[in-house]
C-alpha cells in the first residue's frame, strides 16, 4: 500500500499493535525504514490528543510524519530493534547492572517529562523501545487518545492492569507519580522475571493494587530494593520525584557492599519497608471509607423509597393521622394516643460494630427505628419497637435493609416498658448474634426489606398501629415471636 502523508511510504507487513491500533513496516522514497501505527478515529477524540511536545526531551521515540488514512490517523517512528517486553521474553530477567541501565533510560526520559508537566499515562515494557542503544519510551499521544474515547473506562482494558497506580483504580488523575508507580513495577519485573501484581482479572488486580503487599524482592540490593518499594507507595505523595529516582539509580553500585554500608543499606530497607506496609494500611483504611460512604449513600436512598411507600399507604389509609417529619427522611404518624416513629439512617461505626479483636459475622453500614409508642398502662407496657439495619446478613456482599429487634435473655421479674427492643448496631448487639450468652438476643428474624414487596411489613404495622389507637396494643404473650434462627450467616 502507498501512503502519502508529508513524505510517500510504501506499507509493508503488520510487526505489532494492541488495542489502539496497528503497527507496519514502512519506507520511504529514500529508503528510510520505519514503523507507521494506524490509530482508529474514535468518537469523541481529536488527532490533537495523540501529539505531545516532546522536542527536548531524552530518551523518546519521535514522531516523524503524521497524517490520516481513510478513517484512521497514521503516526510514521523510526523503526525500533525491539520492544522491552520482546527483550524479557527472551530473557525472562535481567542482569543487576543491566535492570538498572533501562531503568535509569527511563527515569531519564520521566524526569523530562516532569519538568514539561507531561504524564505518560502507560508505562510498560511494550510502549519502551530499543532505539540507537537506548531503552525510549513510546505511544505518548495513545493513554491519553485512549481515556477520551467514549466508552467507559477503555483504557483500562488493553493491557495496563499490571502497571496501574492505585490513584487510577479510584478514577483520580493520573499525574507524574503514577508514571514513578508503574517504574517501580518495571523495575520490579526486570529483576524478578515477573510483576509484583499479576491478577488474573480485573477485580483481582484492583485489589491487590489498592490493598496487596508485593512480594519481598529476592535479587535486588538494599539501596534499590528501597527505591523500588518507596516507588511502589500507594500514596502517590510519598514517591519519589523522577529526578531522585534517577539519581539513586546512578548511587547503585555494581558490586554488593559490605560492613557497615551494607548493615546500613538493609537497615534503609527495613525502614522503607515498615513505611511501606503503613502506607499500605492508611490506603486499605481510606479505600475502606470510600466503600462505606458510597454504600451509605445507596442504604440513604433506597431507605428513601421503603420510608415514601409506608407512608404513603398510611395516610392513604387514614388521611387525618397527624404526621411530623424528622430527619434524614424520617417521620412520625400519630393517631390518638398511638404514636409510630420512623427514624432517619444513622450510619454505623464499623470500630464500633466489628473491631478487628472481635469481628462481627457480618457487616452493618446503617441502620434506623421503628417504634410504636403507647401511653403506658396499668403493667407499665408502652410499646414496641424494631431495628432496621442496611447490612450483608444473609449473602456477604449483598447489601440491603433488613427488619429485625431485640429481648431480654432472662425474664424479667417485672413487665418491661417496651418489648421486643431495638439495639443499634454495637457490642452487645454482636453479642446476641452469638452462640454464647449475652444480655439480649435476636427475637425476630433478620428479615429482607424488599422496595416493590413491602406489603406484609406495612400491612403488620398498620395493624399494630390501629391496635395502638384503640387501646389494644398489648404485650407479647411470648418471646421471641417468630424463630430467627438461621436468618443471618455465622
Amino acid at each position: 500500500m502507498r501512503l502519502v502523508l508529508n513524505k510517500e511510504w510504501a506499507v509493508g507487513a503488520r510487526i505489532g499493535g494492541g488495542g489502539f491500533g496497528a503497527v507496519f513496516e514502512a519506507e520511504n522514497t529514500a529508503g528510510e525504514k520505519a514503523a507507521g501505527k494506524f490509530v482508529p478515529k474514535a468518537p469523541g477524540t481529536e488527532r490533537e490528543m495523540l501529539f505531545t511536545n516532546l522536542d527536548g526531551v531524552r530518551n523518546v521515540v519521535p514522531v516523524i510524519d503524521s497524517g490520516e488514512h481513510e478513517d484512521q490517523w497514521v503516526l510514521v517512528m523510526p523503526r525500533a530493534e525491539k520492544s522491552l517486553r520482546d527483550h524479557l521474553q527472551e530473557h525472562n530477567r535481567l542482569p543487576l547492572n543491566e535492570a538498572v541501565a533501562v531503568l535509569s533510560d527511563v527515569a531519564e526520559a520521566l524526569a523530562d517529562l516532569k519538568d514539561r508537566e507531561i504524564v505518560h499515562r502507560d508505562l510498560k515494557p511494550e510502549n519502551i523501545l530499543l532505539l540507537e542503544g537506548r531503552w525510549c519510551l513510546a505511544d505518548f499521544g495513545i493513554a491519553r487518545y485512549a481515556e477520551a474515547t467514549t466508552a467507559k473506562r477503555t483504557f483500562k482494558f488493553h493491557g495496563t492492569f499490571a502497571y496501574m497506580a492505585p490513584e487510577r483504580w479510584n478514577n483520580q488523575r493520573a499525574t507524574s507519580a503514577s508514571d514513578i508507580y508503574a517504574l517501580g513495577i518495571l523495575a520490579y519485573e526486570l529483576l524478578e522475571g515477573a510483576p509484583p501484581f499479576t491478577g488474573p482479572y480485573e477485580h483481582d488486580y484492583q485489589d491487590q493494587h489498592l490493598h496487596g503487599a508485593a512480594p519481598p524482592l529476592t535479587t535486588a540490593p538494599p539501596l534499590l530494593a528501597a527505591l523500588i518499594t518507596e516507588c511502589l507507595f500507594r500514596a502517590p505523595q510519598g514517591r519519589p520525584a523522577a529526578g531522585n529516582v534517577l539519581a539513586r539509580l546512578g548511587q547503585i553500585p555494581a558490586a554488593p557492599l559490605s560492613g557497615g554500608l551494607a548493615a546500613l543499606a538493609q537497615a534503609n530497607q527495613g525502614a522503607v519497608a515498615r513505611q511501606a506496609e503503613a502506607d499500605r494500611r492508611a490506603s486499605a483504611h481510606a479505600t475502606e471509607a470510600n466503600r462505606r460512604r458510597t454504600l451509605f449513600e445507596a442504604a440513604s436512598t433506597s431507605f428513601s423509597f421503603i420510608a415514601d411507600a409506608f407512608l404513603t399507604t398510611l395516610t392513604t389509609a387514614a388521611p387525618s393521622v397527624e404526621v411530623r417529619w424528622g430527619n434524614q427522611g424520617g417521620w412520625t404518624v400519630r393517631i390518638n394516643d398511638a404514636q409510630l416513629t420512623l427514624s432517619g439512617p444513622r450510619e454505623t461505626d464499623p470500630e464500633t460494630w466489628s473491631p478487628a479483636s472481635t469481628p462481627a459475622p457480618f457487616d452493618v453500614i446503617a441502620s434506623a427505628t421503628l417504634s410504636l409508642k403507647i401511653p403506658a398502662g396499668y403493667h407499665g407496657y408502652e410499646g414496641r419497637s424494631h431495628s432496621l439495619w442496611y447490612a450483608d446478613a444473609q449473602t456477604e456482599g449483598q447489601y440491603q435493609w433488613f427488619e429485625t429487634t431485640f429481648m431480654n435473655t432472662t425474664p424479667r421479674t417485672v413487665a418491661g416498658t417496651t418489648e421486643p427492643f431495638t439495639r443499634d448496631p454495637h457490642q452487645e448487639s454482636r453479642a446476641a448474634l452469638s452462640p454464647g450468652t449475652a444480655m439480649f438476643q435476636v427475637a425476630w428474624p433478620f428479615t429482607p426489606l424488599v422496595i416493590g414487596d413491602l406489603d406484609e411489613f406495612i400491612s403488620r404495622w398498620a395493624d399494630w398501629l390501629a391496635q395502638a389507637a384503640n387501646g389494644q396494643l398489648a404485650q407479647p404473650s411470648r418471646m421471641p415471636e417468630r424463630d430467627p434462627q438461621g436468618s443471618w450467616r455465622g
